[in-house]
């Protein structure tokens, strides 16, 4: 008797809500069409974009391959003594990559360094001026924020889909999927740095006769650096998160054994490649956490 009350009430509902259902939009075949488009007459583009994305993956994959491990650590030291000024951070920056070459993870840790680094600098390229444009022009940030919200809310998994569509499998489709994921943050936070320049400021550059040029190069870009490099960071950080999703589409890198552990449901395999990525993100994180002050 319970089970045909419920029997009906779900038939009751359904009527109810049928109206709707038979008139869905077709979101999904429109996204489909406008992919299957772009696939039939940006190929040129996107081999392109391909080999240029490619190109910067083989470049800084040599730059930390070819030379030996521990030539690699002095360098990265040294990088970290000259930007903190602390021998200390050197010296955690060494063991850190000594315990990833002790566990036997040195070519998935630059494979996966590249993959950060490239989606750090495209991202960087694109994000800084955009947000100052946006910064300088308030409809343009208005017409951007629900693309920047789309960007980041929408599930890495769709558009891996295309991705795989338009670049196949390997580093590419996951620097792209990285890229479109940690974008928005460079581009929010050097909008956010570059309006909230105090306007005693500006108006001081203007009184003095300072261009529009003159006031961003000498005023704004150094009231918003530490915002800018708060972007840099949390590109890093972001890009480091999508190593693993990366690897669904075939990037190489430390996403490959946390891959393999999950299929095999293997403990120490996971454990063991997760900490190398724990280890890899503090290391980033402290050593380029510049600029936080403003003077």
């Amino acid at each position: 008797m319970a089970g045909d009350r419920a029997l009906q009430r779900h038939q009751q509902k359904g009527s109810r809500v049928d109206f709707l259902t038979d008139y869905k939009i077709p979101v999904g075949a429109w996204a489909s069409d406008i992919f299957n488009w772009l696939q039939a007459n940006g190929g040129w583009f996107f081999d392109g974009l391909a080999n240029i994305m490619g190109t910067l993956i083989d470049w800084f994959l040599w730059l930390l391959q070819e030379p030996p491990e521990l030539a690699v650590v002095a360098a990265f030291a040294l990088l970290a003594w000259w930007l903190q000024k602390s021998w200390k951070m050197a010296l955690f920056v060494v063991l850190g990559f000594l315990f990833i070459i002790n566990q036997g993870y040195w070519e998935e840790t630059t494979e996966s360094l590249t993959l950060v680094v490239s989606a750090c600098l495209v991202c960087m390229a694109i994000g800084v001026p955009v947000g100052i444009a946006a910064a300088h022009r308030p409809n343009l940030y208005r017409v951007l924020q629900p693309i920047l919200d789309l960007m980041q809310t929408l599930p890495t998994f769709v558009y891996l889909i295309p991705a795989i569509v338009f670049f196949g499998i390997g580093m590419v489709p996951g620097l792209l999927a990285t890229v479109v994921f940690v974008l928005p943050a460079p581009i929010r936070l050097t909008y956010l740095g570059v309006v909230s320049t105090p306007m005693p400021l500006l108006e001081a550059a203007d009184s003095f006769g300072a261009t529009g040029w003159q006031k961003l190069i000498k005023v704004e870009l150094p009231y918003a650096m530490p915002q800018i490099m708060a972007g840099l960071n949390q590109a890093i950080m972001l890009s480091l998160s999508m190593v693993v999703v990366a690897a669904l589409v075939g990037a190489n890198g430390l996403g490959v054994p946390v891959v393999r552990a999950l299929n095999q449901v293997n403990t120490a395999l996971g454990f063991e490649s997760g900490f190398i990525i724990v280890v890899v993100a503090i290391m980033l994180d402290r050593v380029l956490r510049v600029g936080g002050k403003r003077r």
